[in-house]
């Protein structure tokens, strides 16, 4: 009886020690931690002032360059170190806060050969103003770059109006500078969210638009812009524009000045044809400080 209990027991035995291992098995399957999830790198942020913006994950203010008119980084050299390239390598979807579109960002690669992200095409940037002679990344939830030097501006997801800072060119393929002579010289301009130029026409009056017509027949050539939301820089009035119904549809204007595209520029980020049609400052770029549009 004692031999058959220990055989018994003997082919047992593994049977026990299996099913022991197999419940542990479970046990530690139950309470795997599952690995993090990614950190937001990307998100919105809102102010009273300035709106939403776009902050990185620690909440550090990013900006946009107003020199980046064709949607390259145009700030080499010592720039750099005031206004730093903000990456993220591989980039998705869980990797961007709400209100925020991943199709919206890509990547550019500067002279220098170093990676940026951009946003709606514009790249994007950090602030590290000099503090005792060392450069220093802005604080998170500080937005003093806003504003710096006319051309640095927070990235706003809804601009409608921004600034560029380029060489006028135009169809004629001549330079000309802000006075509409011919010659070499950046003009600070209009220009719609995604960088678009955006311009005026001389004959019309104040809140009239004289050029397009009913049926929109010639809108091709110079299409209004329409919109009646107004996001804009903290350096330009936003009382100083509104918007007109042209045959139905609303039209931006600023000071009065009905705005319109060039339908020869395209998408082209930057591209200012427009002014040498027909003849240098017909249909100039819209300044900042341009006169208000005649009366009618």
């Amino acid at each position: 009886m004692k031999h058959l209990f220990r055989n018994s027991f003997r082919f047992l035995l593994p049977a026990l020690l299996l099913f022991a291992f197999s419940c542990d098995d479970d046990k530690d399957d139950n309470n795997v931690t599952p690995p993090p999830a990614p950190t937001e790198q990307v998100k919105l942020q809102t102010s009273s002032s300035l709106g939403s913006y776009l902050v990185d994950k620690d909440g550090r203010t990013l900006y946009y360059f107003s020199n980046d008119a064709n949607g390259q980084n145009n700030c080499p050299g010592g720039c750099e170190a005031v206004w730093p390239y903000f990456f993220v390598e591989n980039l998705t979807d869980d990797m961007i806060g709400d209100g925020l579109d991943k199709a919206d960002f890509a990547t550019i690669t500067a002279a220098n050969g170093k990676k940026q992200l951009t946003y709606k095409t514009w790249p994007l940037y950090y602030y590290a103003p000099a503090v005792n002679g060392t450069n220093t990344l802005e604080a998170p939830n500080q937005t003093t770059g806003e504003g710096v030097g006319g051309v640095w501006f927070v990235a706003k997801p809804d601009y409608t109006i921004m600034l560029v800072n380029a060489q006028l060119v135009g169809n004629d393929g001549k330079n000309y500078k802000s006075d509409y002579t011919e010659g070499e010289g950046k003009t600070i301009y209009f220009t719609d969210g995604k960088g678009l130029t955006l311009y005026g026409f001389k004959p019309d009056k104040f809140n009239k638009n004289n050029y397009t017509k009913p049926d929109f027949s010639n809108n091709s050539v110079w299409p209004i812009y329409e919109t009646d939301k107004v996001v804009v820089p903290s350096t330009l009035d936003k009382t100083l524009f509104s918007s007109i119904d042209v045959f139905g549809k609303k039209q931006l204007t600023y000071k009065g000045w009905p705005l319109y595209y060039f339908g020869p520029d395209g998408t082209v980020r930057g591209s200012n044809k427009g002014v040498s049609v027909p003849n240098p400052g017909v249909w100039p770029v819209i300044l900042k400080d341009i006169a208000a549009a005649p009366p009618q």
